[in-house]
């Protein structure tokens, strides 16, 4: 579990953009569903800012109604403890702590599940979340990394 929290802590703070707008958004959701598309994975992507304006969605064929809840109960997570889902749920796995059993998270509102990655703007926060759903957590997670480490990769290149 330690190995997961550092890997996952060592994510954050390699996902890290100069900035990011709707152009931005059109490409990496672009990326992650071409990606997502070509291995045939039934995904709902979502691309939104903090104050909940949608920059980017998609949904792959085989998607059930219930990936668009778990989209927005992930992203909540990030807005609100400005963290990747998955080292949320990661944090609180290895503290033994399930957030929404005690009440102080409410399971209706709050997913503790990967899938759902920060958009950091340098000298600015978190202003976005990329948010996978339809496959494991650990997949949703692993596909929003992937398509964003591919975009930020190249942009800092430009």
């Amino acid at each position: 579990m330690h190995d997961d929290l550092t890997a996952l802590q060592a994510e954050e703070a390699e996902l890290n953009w100069d900035q990011f707008g709707v152009d931005e958004a059109w490409e990496l959701g672009s990326a992650v569903r071409a990606i997502a598309h070509k291995r045939g994975h039934a995904v709902t992507i979502d691309i939104r800012r903090v104050n909940g304006m949608i920059l980017f969605r998609t949904a792959l064929a085989g998607v059930t109604v219930d990936q668009d809840d778990w989209v927005r109960r992930k992203s909540a997570v990030v807005f609100r403890f400005d963290i990747s889902s998955a080292l949320f749920a990661a944090r609180m796995a290895a503290a033994g702590f399930d957030p929404t059993q005690v009440g102080w998270l409410d399971a209706s509102d709050y997913a503790v599940a990967g899938g759902s990655v920060p958009i950091r703007v340098r000298g600015a926060g978190v202003i976005a979340a990329l948010t996978i759903s339809g496959l494991s957590s650990e997949e949703d997670h692993a596909l929003a990394v992937e398509g964003i480490r591919a975009i930020v990769a190249r942009v800092t290149r430009a």
